[in-house]
């Protein structure tokens, strides 16, 4: 049975992240510090810090989503990419890990002190296609378990996350989640576009507006 790439990166982060749990020098070596971009020119870290996290709760959170939403949403691009579907999933959640981390970066390339590390923006990205293909589906969090319309999610996911970033109260990343959620709706509208028949905006419009007018 060929595994797919939505197993082949929890596998891969579980494994490295399980790794690093035993042994500082592989977070040190894997981290997002923006220091060591800036000066030392090490662009891997953008990459390597979402093969990371902190502690067990952490991946397992992170794993626990993309695996339940990254199925889903790798199968519906083999359907809008063809034979080409799984290679563009990869590199969607690839170039998220690095995009969600820009103005993460841009704000702190200097700060000696500011690191940063786990899946959670490519993750976001993976969910957003999500709700960007199934906008009614319905949605809801373990510790708020009422389930709306994943296009109402999305949109109070976003402002919650962006109240969070401001106040920044917490040692969570919510920038990398907002530019997360924010780079995987725009990736798979261009995608769509240029390589691709499925309208994914208009079919994203067309069902929002079915579901308001059913009021």
């Amino acid at each position: 049975m060929q595994l797919s790439v939505t197993l082949i990166i929890i596998i891969v982060t579980t494994l490295v992240s399980i790794s690093g749990f035993s042994s500082q020098k592989i977070i040190d070596d894997l981290i997002f510090y923006p220091p060591a971009v800036t000066q030392q020119r090490q662009w891997w870290r953008f990459f390597t810090c979402g093969l990371i996290h902190a502690d067990f709760g952490h991946l397992i959170l992170n794993m626990y989503a993309l695996y339940i939403f990254g199925v889903e949403v790798e199968r519906a691009f083999v359907s809008i990419f063809g034979k080409y579907g799984n290679l563009v999933y990869l590199l969607m959640y690839v170039s998220a890990l690095i995009v969600c981390l820009l103005p993460t970066y841009r704000k702190h390339k200097n700060n000696y002190y500011y690191r940063s590390l786990g899946a959670s923006g490519a993750v976001s990205a993976v969910v957003f296609c999500f709700i960007l293909l199934f906008p009614l589906r319905k949605l809801g969090l373990v510790f708020f378990p009422v389930m709306i319309p994943g296009f109402i999610f999305g949109t109070l996911y976003l402002i919650v996350s962006t109240i969070l970033e401001r106040r920044s109260s917490d040692r969570i990343n919510h920038s990398a989640h907002i530019w997360g959620a924010i780079y995987g709706i725009v990736f798979l509208i261009v995608a769509a576009n240029f390589f691709s028949t499925y309208p994914v905006l208009q079919s994203f419009v067309e069902d929002v507006k079915g579901w308001l007018a059913s009021f």
